[in-house]
């Protein structure tokens, strides 16, 4: 990633229900690109319903194994879409910084995950092996279904 790249202010993120507060901006390990890391809450409160972050790059890490975007929604917020509602709301900060098409990424039995790259629209290309020398096959991950927006 260049070493210019400049974060930029997003803006208000809401959709009425949810809004995304901007929670830090900071390089990734171990792939070290920009990112903008997010808190989803009710509007108004400070209460975290989950976390989004939305890597910036364009290296084979984040294409074939995590992804542009990556969420968490907390168990007990889960069922409410969302995971998908503040895909849609990250979407033109992904565009402003040139990432077209996005890709998403999950692990196959993430049946919600899965669900929720169905509710964006987000076309399936493959599920891909990870490599044994990342991160992720450390963790005990083995595969990544990819999506794209």
């Amino acid at each position: 990633m260049e070493s210019n790249f400049t974060f930029i202010e997003p803006g208000p993120l809401t959709d009425g229900d949810l809004e995304l507060a901007l929670a830090g901006q900071t390089r990734s390990y171990p792939s070290d690109v920009p990112v903008y890391n997010f808190e989803m809450r009710h509007p108004g409160s400070t209460v975290s319903m989950g976390r989004i972050s939305l890597r910036i790059g364009n290296i084979e890490y984040i294409l074939l194994y995590a992804g542009h975007i990556g969420y968490r929604v907390f168990p007990e917020y889960r069922g409410n879409h969302y995971a998908a509602r503040s895909c849609h709301l990250l979407l033109p900060l992904a565009r402003h910084h040139g990432l077209d098409p996005v890709w998403i990424t999950c692990n196959p039995d993430n049946i919600a995950s899965i669900r929720t790259c169905e509710i964006l629209g987000a076309t399936y290309t493959e599920t891909v092996d990870l490599p044994q020398d990342i991160d992720m096959h450390t963790y005990g991950e083995r595969q990544k279904r990819r999506y794209w927006i």
